[in-house]
């Protein structure tokens, strides 16, 4: 037998050995809290902005399990990144500091540096003494996407480049745009087991999957994962492999009703063979963020719940699983108790609509330059909301007085049409509020989610996210969602849909004061994780009839353009 081959069979009986007596919990075994912060500013508590209409609860965006048992949260309403160690959780919690010119929405730890997302990887290094409490953070390197794995495992979860801004190949290397029958790779940095290259072929009907996973150095027999579940697969991710050779993987299952859709992280032996699946504690209590799941390097599965008044590190329970097919525990997604209020009278379009018009308005709020004057910026430091500590400056404007600046920024209870803001902002007026305790205020200019999808749609009159319910159709199969479409949950939030990605994620263009940084924006989600939080799939009435054959988006007019000047590049256009 050859070296290379035999330490990988050796890999393989450690792996089955130990993962059995290590299985880290009996079947049907309950969710465990590890720790709990309240919102605040404390050592132990996360900065939150307080739910209202039209506003989810905004926190931590993300969790990341690093090396020996520690645990981060990315504190991004107090500028920083919290660690505590989570087999001693009720032991000190950890804070880093970050650059106050840096408002990241993803975070990946190891090897003493810690990595950050905000629509560019940036790595950054503690300062200070290692035994302080509170550290800083310096920027070691603002990194181009030059690293197939580090790229890769920001986009677990959707922190990635969305379409049209640059070259698909470089946002990340398995969403080449394909068709879904087509083998898709993933590149997994793990923590023990080096970097592996997983290659996903989807099966037709989209039920299952094979995972072939393959040492970066190609040696060893590569293990192949079966994945299938019940209706259709949504996102399908590998996250990590363990001290014992145990693989796991991120999955969804999206049923064509959309309302019993679930995500899991099921488990596999190092030899390949499914042992149980981690069901994720998604619910309508629970907002909407970025990274919500992780798997330390000991194979814990960590969950972070944000809710109302606080936000939670569950350690997942693991349930052995003999069936081929993985039954994802589910409930339904939508609250029958929530009743939308009746619309504000007849639908007025400002302007005669199309799906064309839909996506090039949502584009042109998301893209839209502009250099922030002292009159939109405000004063320094900013007012603080009553009742709470928020500054009302959305964050992605702090520290940028007199620079360019992009996405007309979010503000609570403002609404108008893009030529309006445009005017007002040139007019003097300050730029964005996210406080969403307060009345809203009349001195600011911007747009609340539900402006903004209000603003697309071309309605003369803005629809609050109670009141798009009677405007628009809930649609049945959330797979038929076309551009322009939207995600709705009642009260709470409203995303417009753009497309689906190649992975089978829902690409959005959406206001938000956490996930955006308090502007318009793009963001990528797992399917199943924004439909089990309770949005539902809706069509405006308006579009109900209208086609999408011909809808063209920023990257495929840059191709088209391309493809007239250099004649030779239109085969790379189509």
């Amino acid at each position: 037998m050859k070296p290379a081959l035999a330490k990988f069979v050796r890999v393989v009986l450690v792996g089955i050995v130990v993962g059995a007596a290590l299985s880290g919990s009996a079947a049907g075994a309950d969710n465990s809290v590890l720790k709990r912060f309240l919102g605040g500013i404390g050592p132990d508590a996360v900065g939150m902005v307080d739910a209202s209409e039209d506003t989810e609860v905004a926190g931590p965006q993300a969790i990341y399990a690093g090396e020996r048992d520690e645990v981060y949260l990315l504190d991004q309403v107090n500028g920083r990144v919290l660690g505590f160690n989570s087999k001693r959780a009720d032991g000190a919690t950890r804070s880093f500091r970050l650059p106050a010119d840096l408002q990241p929405t993803d975070l990946i730890v190891r090897r003493g540096q810690i990595m950050v997302w905000d629509g560019n990887i940036h790595v950054l290094r503690p300062t200070g003494p290692e035994d302080a409490p509170t550290r800083g953070l310096e920027i070691v390197s603002t990194r181009a996407a030059d690293d197939p794995f580090t790229v890769s495992e920001f986009a677990q979860m959707g922190s990635q480049r969305p379409e049209g801004d640059g070259d698909l190949a470089t946002t990340r290397s398995m969403t080449r745009r394909t068709t879904s029958q087509e083998p898709a790779r993933q590149y997994i940095n793990s923590r023990v087991r080096g970097q592996i290259v997983a290659t996903v072929n989807l099966e037709k009907g989209g039920a299952g999957a094979q995972i072939e996973l393959q040492a970066r150095d190609q040696t060893g027999t590569p293990p192949k994962l079966q994945v299938k579940v019940r209706d259709r697969l949504g996102a399908l991710e590998v996250l990590e492999v363990d001290r014992q050779g145990r693989i796991f993987v991120l999955g969804e299952n999206v049923p064509m009703s959309g309302e019993l859709a679930s995500a899991f992280v099921a488990r596999f032996s190092a030899t390949g063979a499914l042992e149980g699946v981690y069901d994720l504690p998604l619910s309508q209590s629970v907002a909407l963020s970025r990274r919500f799941v992780t798997v330390s390097e000991n194979g814990d599965v960590y969950f972070m719940r944000t809710q109302t008044a606080s936000v939670d590190v569950i350690g997942v329970g693991f349930r052995p699983s003999r069936s081929k097919i993985i039954e994802g525990r589910t409930q339904s997604a939508f609250d029958g108790g929530i009743k939308p209020r009746k619309g504000k009278g007849p639908i007025a379009a400002v302007v005669p609509l199309t799906r064309q018009r839909v996506v090039d308005t949502a584009f042109a709020f998301e893209g839209i330059r502009w250099n922030v004057t002292q009159s939109a910026y405000g004063r320094d430091p900013d007012t603080a909301c009553t009742g709470f500590n928020r500054v009302r400056r959305p964050g992605y404007l702090h520290g940028k007085l007199g620079q360019e600046v992009r996405g007309i920024p979010y503000c609570w209870g403002c609404h108008g049409a893009l030529h309006q803001i445009r005017a007002k902002m040139q007019g003097g007026m300050m730029a964005g509020n996210v406080c969403t305790r307060n009345a809203p205020r009349r001195d600011v200019i911007g747009v609340d989610c539900s402006a903004f999808v209000s603003a697309t749609w071309g309605l003369a009159t803005h629809f609050t996210t109670m009141a798009i319910p009677s405007i628009t159709k809930r649609l049945d199969n959330p797979w038929d969602l076309l551009p322009g479409d939207a995600f709705n949950k009642p009260g709470s939030h409203v995303m417009l849909f753009v497309r689906f990605t190649a992975d089978r994620k829902a690409e959005v263009i959406e206001a938000s004061p956490g996930a955006c940084n308090g502007r318009v924006c793009r963001n990528v989600y797992p399917l199943a994780s924004v439909l089990a939080r309770g949005y539902a799939p809706v069509r405006f009435r308006g579009l109900a009839n209208e086609t999408v054959a011909n809808v063209s988006f920023p990257d495929n007019q840059q191709k088209k353009a391309a493809a007239k000047t250099h004649p030779k590049a239109k085969k790379r256009a189509r």
